[in-house]
């Protein structure tokens, strides 16, 4: 009975130690991190129905997706649509993951800077660029250029957006 009391006693101290030194390792900062992306081809079918909605509607369009950084994971352009629209599609795109919102809502909060930031290399504050989200992640954007108004761009990307969501939501 003398010799259980400190195997007991020995046991719950290196238990306390292991758990003190889990807590240690949980508070240390992490030399990695994890990141949600979007596959190829789930880029390449947002780009994809982006367009085939537009062309729908009689529209010849160009439709960039963008990853988290704003570099190009997908470009299709419709065979009649000018080839400016791709460059204006990406901008639109680039103004989403510069401000984490689409690029209408960006335009309308930011009108302020609206010239301005149409002047940033890379950038342009009109609508048809809206975010791609999982789970509350921003995983890119895509921009859409090429019909006649901005808001029927966006009208074409959010189409393909709602037909590809059950793609989207899996990646929770």
């Amino acid at each position: 009975m003398k010799k259980r009391i400190p195997i007991i006693l020995l046991t719950t101290l290196l238990a306390s130690l292991n758990l003190a030194h889990a807590e240690d390792e949980a508070k240390k900062p992490s030399n990695f991190i994890s990141v949600k992306q979007i596959s190829m081809e789930l880029a390449m079918d947002i780009a994809h129905e982006s367009v085939l909605a537009c062309r729908e509607k009689g529209y010849n369009v160009a439709a960039v997706v963008v990853d988290r950084n704003a570099s190009v994971q997908a470009l299709l352009r419709d065979t009649m649509a000018a080839r400016f629209t791709m460059q204006i599609a990406e901008e639109k795109a680039n103004a989403v993951i510069m401000s984490g919102a689409s690029s209408a809502e960006f335009r309308a909060n930011r009108a302020d800077i609206k010239d301005e930031m149409n002047e940033v290399d890379g950038i342009l504050m009109l609508e048809g660029g809206l975010k791609i989200e999982s789970g509350g992640s921003l995983l890119g954007a895509i921009g859409v250029s090429g019909a006649p108004g901005g808001e029927k761009d966006a009208e074409c990307a959010k189409a393909a957006l709602d037909k590809l969501m059950e793609r989207l939501e899996m990646m929770d």
